[in-house]
């Protein structure tokens, strides 16, 4: 029972974090973007390449939530 509480819990709070950094990197390139045009290429890779450090935390967690829910 506690396994499947801190499981749901674990993943939950991972998404929400996941969820805030992506609006947060999304909401910054863009203002970025519109301040220096001409850096939009650059802005862009180093945008998905956070977003995907960002998604690799969220599934950490969920492997960390399968983990919990495996003893």
């Amino acid at each position: 029972m506690l396994a499947h509480l801190s499981a749901g819990i674990a993943i939950g709070l991972a998404g929400l974090g996941a969820t805030l950094g992506i609006a947060m990197i999304g909401s910054k390139s863009v203002e970025s973007m519109a301040r220096q045009p001409e850096a939009t290429p650059n802005i862009r890779i180093t945008m998905l390449i956070a977003v995907a450090f960002v998604e690799s935390i969220a599934l950490y967690a969920l492997v960390i939530a399968f983990m919990l829910l495996a003893k």
